[in-house]
């Protein structure tokens, strides 16, 4: 996170942090990365004393094109209408289709820390006449605008085009029309049937005034003219946006070149991405942004996006995997490793500064966040899946005194967000019925080896009284390896023993999640037992 730090202190006067979306469906979990890149450049700006102003926008005004998320019914009708036309799908109460989806999104941003100074959206700003004086700069200055095209991203457009996008007056659709001629106050439109594949235009054309909301500027255009309409000086960027000749370096050169300013500093960041995938809105690839975080507490959802440097990608898969119980354990080592306890692996250089920024609160006492006693989210789903457990007093047991208030309201987020990753995200090895009752009838298969190994691990445990899950796995290997006994053999045969399956969550927390006395009996249960059947076997 020393990168945000080095940003800041490079600063000269007051700064303008912008970023903006277009809500075309139900916008993935991938996509807050960039509202928290932004958040943490505030941050970072306002701790060095910069006077500094945050800013979120909605382009809703682009068109609609993502025919799979519309019915059968509305797919001719809608396709190629400013988002901000098409009626809220969901019908509940918002005032449009892009209402509705950059709401549900923008909801999470307070939940996650993130305070913009400002929201807009450009079907707001075009009517009032603000995006005016650049769409004239753009069409006085067509043949520039066609040149940098030209010259920066090998588009040719023809001679005839000017860039513009009137909606049209007929039947309401933006994506479907082309302008060829400007007057100086008028441009001559046609709405063609034809222009894209995804819409289907009216054919009607005529000329009309490009003012106050009938048009508005290509993407590259409008982007330049929000930076100085709103004057910009950082826009961090996804990488989709940021390649040579990609729609950054276009409206970088518009910005200069038309509008005559200089684009504000850009910070390239890579994608979230499910196995080697993008994330993607239009395509319904990826967990919803509102899921998601209703799933993994704030913390640990913003550490997911900061623990790489942005230009690093990210892979996540929160669906069938333990992808976020490891995100908890990540976020637990570096708070650990800040505290200045010793943890397990190396941390890079600035983990101190990737867990502050994590945090919830810009001013919260970064020590006694890291000091505060966090239980293991594995455990906790464990414990959350044993009938009868009272989680708190486990959880204080583990700590060994009383929770803080404080450490009271981690461990019920916990417990919340572990309830909801079963329900919905955890894999079959994370879910279990321990039998209780009886030693299950698969136990029977344990081999001899594995049979040494439980009862060297009774053993091993009634020294030792284990009282969690890390001390529990130090003592798995340590049994295992007195017994010369591969690691996947002797979880298989604590799984064997308690679950009456090869397969399970992590061994130490489950023995740690079940009552000390009772897994020394099943200990040793599984090891006579088993060694009695194989004698009686071998009898036979």
């Amino acid at each position: 996170m020393d990168w945000a730090d080095e940003l800041a202190q490079q600063a000269v006067g007051p700064q303008v942090v912008n970023d903006s979306k277009t809500p075309s469906g139900t916008v993935h979990v991938g996509s807050l990365r960039g509202p928290v890149i932004l958040d943490v450049i505030t941050r970072a700006l306002r701790a060095q004393g910069v006077r500094t102003t945050l800013l979120y926008g909605v382009d809703d005004l682009d068109p609609m094109d993502a025919q799979a998320l519309l019915t059968p019914d509305a797919i001719d009708r809608e396709m190629g209408r400013p988002l901000a036309h098409v009626p809220d799908p969901a019908g509940d109460c918002h005032a449009s289709y892009a209402r509705h989806f950059a709401g549900i999104f923008i909801d999470v941003f307070a939940g996650l820390g993130i305070n913009p100074d400002r929201y807009y959206w450009m079907s707001d700003i075009y009517p009032t006449g603000a995006m005016d004086p650049y769409i004239r700069l753009a069409l006085d200055r067509a043949p520039l605008v066609r040149e940098i095209y030209r010259r920066v991203a090998n588009v040719q457009h023809p001679k005839t085009w000017h860039p513009i996008g009137v909606i049209c007056p007929t039947c309401g659709k933006v994506g479907t029309t082309i302008v060829s001629k400007w007057d100086g106050e008028r441009v001559y439109y046609e709405c063609r049937a034809d222009l894209v594949t995804w819409a289907r235009g009216c054919g009607s054309s005529g000329w009309i005034s490009p003012f106050g909301g009938a048009a508005k500027l290509p993407w590259n255009l409008e982007w330049a003219a929000q930076w100085s309409h709103f004057g910009v000086t950082i826009e961090p960027g996804g990488k989709d946006l940021s390649t040579a000749g990609g729609s950054r370096d276009r409206s970088d050169a518009i910005a200069r070149e038309v509008f005559e300013r200089e684009p504000p500093l850009n910070v390239p960041y890579e994608f979230l991405n499910i196995g080697g995938r993008k994330m993607s809105t239009s395509k319904g690839r990826g967990a919803a942004a509102h899921s998601i975080a209703e799933v993994i507490p704030p913390e640990q959802l913003r550490f997911l996006f900061l623990r790489p440097r942005p230009n690093q990608a990210i892979e996540f898969d929160p669906e069938g995997t333990d992808a976020i119980p490891r995100l908890f354990d990540e976020f637990d080592r570096f708070a650990a490793a800040t505290a200045g306890r010793e943890v397990k692996g190396e941390l890079t250089p600035g983990f101190e500064a990737t867990f502050r920024y994590a945090l919830l609160d810009p001013e919260a006492d970064v020590a006694a966040e890291a000091a505060a006693f966090r239980p293991a989210f594995a455990h906790l789903a464990l414990l959350l899946q044993i009938p009868g457990v009272d989680v708190a007093a486990r959880v204080e047991a583990e700590k060994g005194s009383p929770l803080t208030a404080h450490e009271r309201g981690i461990l019920d987020r916990r417990v919340a967000a572990a309830r909801a990753w079963l329900d919905g995200y955890a894999p079959d090895t994370a879910r279990l019925t321990v039998r209780h009752d009886a030693l299950p009838d698969a136990a029977g298969a344990l081999e001899t080896e594995q049979r040494r190994f439980l009862a060297g691990l009774s053993t091993a445990a009634k020294a030792a009284s284990p009282a969690g899950g890390d001390a529990w796995q130090t003592l798995i290997f340590a049994a295992a390896a007195a017994q010369e006994l591969p690691a996947r053999r002797a979880f298989e045969a604590i799984y064997l023993a308690f679950l009456g399956r090869p397969n399970g969550p992590r061994a130490g927390w489950l023995l740690a999640s079940l009552d000390a006395s009772s897994v020394l009996v099943r200990l040793d249960e599984a090891a006579g037992v088993a060694v009695a059947g194989a004698a009686e076997g071998g009898a036979s």
